[in-house]
């Protein structure tokens, strides 16, 4: 599998719950945060409901 780096660009502030969880369960708590991750589909579903918050680059 490939992996991706997720970075968080925008803030959680006025979001749903639902959206700062799913921030939270892909490891970003911070602005400016990166993560790497495989691109499976659970990740990449998560990475979909928060597209508007962060950035991804493929590795």
């Amino acid at each position: 599998m490939a992996k991706i780096k997720v970075t968080k660009v925008r803030s959680a502030i006025n979001r749903t719950q639902n959206q700062k969880r799913v921030l939270e369960s892909l490891g970003l708590r911070k602005m400016g945060q990166t993560v790497e991750h495989e691109d499976t589909l659970s990740i990449l579903g998560m990475i979909r409901k928060v597209n508007h918050l962060v950035s991804v680059e493929t590795k």
